[in-house]
C-alpha cells in the first residue's frame, strides 16, 4: 500500500499547484462519480487516466471501476488515508483520487453556442458553468484574460466531469479570444446588467443564429473593453428586487434561452 512518502504519490501532490499542472499537463480528480466520466474517457483514449489512487474501502466498493480502469491501461494503487488527504484541498475526502492528462482543447468547425468566461476568477462558479455548458449542449468553454485554472481541484469538482465531454480553451488575450470566436463564424454576446436589450422573445431572432456568450466576473462583470467589443449587450429582466444574479445561474438562463431559440428556429 502507498504512503504519502511514495514518490508517484508525492509527485501526484503537487498538482495541486498550478504551475505545476501547466508543466506537466495534467490534473486531479477526486471522487467516484466523475471517476466513472475519466474511466469513460479512458476507455476510448488511452492515456487519458495515468494513475488511480484509492483507500482500501472504497476499492471494495468500486470493485467495477476499478477493473474496468485497469483494462483501459489505468495505474490503479491502493494508498492510505492519509496519503489520499494530501492529495486533496476538501475536509472530507473521498477516498478517490485520479491524476489524468488534461483533455486537448480546441474549438471545433463550425460552433453554434459557445461559453466564454473573462476574467473569472472563483473556481466554484467557474466549474459550475462548465457543467450548465454541457448540459445545455454548448460545443465549448472558452476561459479567457486572468481566470481561474480550469484544472483548479475546485473547479474540476464543481465541473462534475464535464471537463470531458466538452473542450475548454484557454486564451490569454481578450481580443485574441474574441478573433477566434468571429473567425469561427460565432456573434459575440455579452451578458450584461446595462445591456441595451432585454433577454426574451426580443432576442430570440439574434440567439438563433451561432452566438459565444460572454461573461464576466461577479465582482467587476465584463470589462469595458470586451463590451464595447461585443455585437450586443444583453441584460437579463430583474422583475424582483435582486439586484443581480450568481454567475453560474445567470449563465444558464442564458445559455438555455439560446437553446430555446434554436429550438424554435429549428
Amino acid at each position: 500500500m502507498l504512503t504519502e512518502r511514495t514518490p508517484r504519490v508525492a509527485a501526484a501532490r503537487k498538482l495541486l499547484r498550478r504551475a505545476a499542472r501547466e508543466d506537466t499537463g495534467r490534473f486531479l480528480l477526486e471522487g467516484t462519480r466523475p471517476a466513472h466520466d475519466a474511466v469513460a474517457r479512458a476507455e476510448s483514449d488511452p492515456g487519458a487516466v495515468v494513475d488511480l489512487f484509492v483507500t482500501e474501502p472504497v476499492a471494495d466498493r468500486e470493485r467495477d471501476l476499478l477493473i474496468r480502469a485497469r483494462a483501459a491501461g489505468v495505474r490503479t494503487s491502493l494508498v492510505t488515508e492519509k496519503a489520499i488527504a494530501g492529495l486533496t484541498d476538501t475536509v472530507h475526502p473521498q477516498g478517490l483520487v485520479l491524476v489524468c492528462r488534461q483533455p486537448p482543447a480546441a474549438l471545433p468547425e463550425a460552433p453554434t453556442l459557445v461559453v466564454v468566461l473573462v476574467d473569472v476568477a472563483d473556481p466554484g462558479n467557474a466549474g459550475t458553468v462548465v457543467r450548465t455548458a454541457d448540459a445545455a449542449g454548448a460545443d465549448a468553454v472558452v476561459v479567457a484574460g486572468e481566470s481561474v485554472d480550469p484544472f483548479n481541484p475546485k473547479c474540476v469538482r464543481a465541473s462534475m466531469g464535464s471537463l470531458f465531454h466538452l473542450p475548454v480553451v484557454r486564451e490569454r488575450r481578450h481580443d485574441d479570444a474574441l478573433g477566434r470566436l468571429r473567425a469561427a463564424g460565432l456573434g459575440v454576446v455579452v451578458a450584461d446588467g446595462a445591456g441595451e436589450a432585454e433577454l426574451g422573445p426580443a432576442t430570440d431572432g439574434l440567439l438563433a443564429r451561432p452566438t459565444a456568450w460572454v461573461f464576466g466576473s461577479e465582482a467587476h462583470g465584463v470589462p469595458a473593453e470586451v463590451a464595447a467589443a461585443a455585437d450586443h449587450r444583453v441584460r437579463i429582466p430583474m422583475r424582483g428586487r435582486a439586484e443581480s444574479l450568481n454567475l453560474a445561474t445567470a449563465a444558464a438562463v442564458c445559455l438555455y434561452a439560446s437553446v430555446r431559440a434554436h429550438q424554435s428556429a429549428g
